[in-house]
Parts: C-alpha cells; sequence; structure tokens
C-alpha cells in the first residue's frame, strides 16, 4: 500500500488525540484490530467485541463508561454493529464516532479495517 508522508503524521496526530481521551474507552471488532492499535502506539483502554458474546452483553459492559470511541470496521458487519451499539447506547453513555471519521479521511478510505493500521507501523517507529 502507498503511504504518504502526510498519512504518516496525520497518523501519529491520530494516535496521540486517541491517547488523550483519559475518559473514554476504545471499542474493536476483535484481537486483531485491538493489536494494530497497540502497535500504533495506542496506551488507552481497548475493548474486543467478539469477547462479550452479544451485542446486549457488549452494551450492558461499555455503558458503565463515561464514553465509547467506535473504531469498528467499515465492512457492513461494522457498519451493522456501529449503528446497533448506537441504537442500545445513545441514552446511556456518549458515543464518539469522530475518531472513526478521522481515519477514513487521513487514509483516504483505503483503510477499511481497523487491522490494516499495521501497514503505518514500520513508518511510525
Amino acid at each position: 500500500m502507498l503511504v504518504t508522508e502526510q498519512e504518516i503524521q496525520e497518523i501519529k496526530k491520530f494516535v496521540l488525540q486517541l491517547n488523550s481521551m483519559k475518559d473514554s474507552i476504545v471499542a474493536v471488532e476483535g484481537k486483531r484490530d485491538a493489536s494494530a492499535l497497540k502497535r500504533l502506539g495506542f496506551s488507552g483502554e481497548v475493548i474486543e467485541f467478539h469477547r462479550f458474546g452479544g451485542i446486549v452483553n457488549f452494551a450492558d459492559y461499555v455503558s458503565r463508561y463515561e464514553k465509547i470511541i467506535i473504531l469498528f470496521d467499515r465492512d457492513r458487519k461494522g457498519r451493522y454493529l456501529t449503528g446497533k451499539t448506537i441504537q442500545l447506547l445513545q441514552r446511556r453513555t456518549k458515543i464518539d464516532l469522530s475518531f472513526k471519521r478521522k481515519l477514513t479521511s487521513i487514509t483516504n478510505g483505503k483503510i477499511r479495517f481497523t487491522e490494516q493500521l499495521i501497514c503505518y507501523e514500520s513508518y511510525l517507529v
């Protein structure tokens, strides 16, 4: 994948902004998504949707956080999970989709799956 210098700088800024969100938890779909974020330098708490055995269990768990940052994939399943999560949590906690939109903007839509962020790792070290 062709990576520009601007993308690298924007990804660095993205990770710093994500790290500065102290009262939040980041939600991803699976293990590889969480691993990719950690390898890019994210130091906050990440939860994996697939560990909860369903959307209701997931929503009940994350509702105790003040804010949830959703970084589900941009495929059909990820969009469905995002919609259902918003529906279940809309009056229980704050939901932040701005980081998902920033990621799309930074990569010009090249990154559809959070785990693909791993391609930036060698540029950030």
